[in-house]
């Protein structure tokens, strides 16, 4: 499937942000570049800033018929009207998450460079699984998921793969042909027009 359509684009929300000036940020990006998925992804753990967040975003993103999974927290997902849950521990919470939330919530998760935590999170229901990072990066003990893994998935697995983490052009182009998504964030927000760092950095799929 991914080698011949060209991959979608599911945006990732900074760790913090002012809802004074975020949601029309984000809107301006969506109407730019034509996106599948919004992840709300705040570092916050208070329960209310959380809420108002996700209200904020909900009625930008299902504006535009785009979908918005919450991280981790499980909880607020029916409460306040979302699609879906992004997990952040390979496939430990998959089966959890997806009883709790039924067939039609939208439930993936992050497997770092696990192949064999992806094929386990599928088989328990994820309906997509995340590599990462796919670039040099700081985080965590600097091990990038490598290119043969998403050549390797996009091959033989159904499940939809997406790419995150240190992308720059240069990785975009590289993993345009076995990738089913690219998600996106902290590449674009620290840029003052995010929508011009996003098609900038997606120049190489044309």
């Amino acid at each position: 499937m991914a080698e011949t359509e060209r991959p979608q684009i599911y945006l990732i929300t900074p760790p913090a942000f002012s809802l004074d000036s975020f949601p029309d940020r984000l809107a301006a990006v969506l109407d730019a570049v034509e996106t599948a998925c919004i992840r709300l992804a705040l570092a916050s753990q208070d329960e209310g800033e959380l809420g108002r967040a996700a209200d904020a975003l909900r009625e930008v993103a299902h504006a535009r018929d785009i979908a918005l999974v919450i991280e981790k927290h499980q909880l607020l997902v029916e409460r306040h009207g979302l699609d879906g849950i992004h997990l952040t521990d390979g496939a430990r919470s998959v089966r959890k998450a997806r009883k709790a939330l039924g067939d039609d919530a939208i439930v993936g998760t992050f497997c770092g460079g696990s192949r064999h935590d992806g094929m386990t999170a599928g088989e328990m229901g994820a309906d997509y699984v995340a590599f990462g990072p796919v670039g040099a990066s700081p985080l965590g003990d600097g091990s990038q998921a490598p290119d043969e893994l998403f050549a390797w998935w996009s091959e033989m697995i159904e499940v939809p793969v997406v790419a995150e983490g240190a992308l720059t052009v240069e990785r975009v182009a590289a993993l345009a042909p076995i990738t089913d998504f690219f998600a996106i964030g902290e590449e674009i927000w620290a840029a003052e027009d995010a929508a011009q760092a996003l098609k900038e950095l997606l120049a190489p799929l044309g």
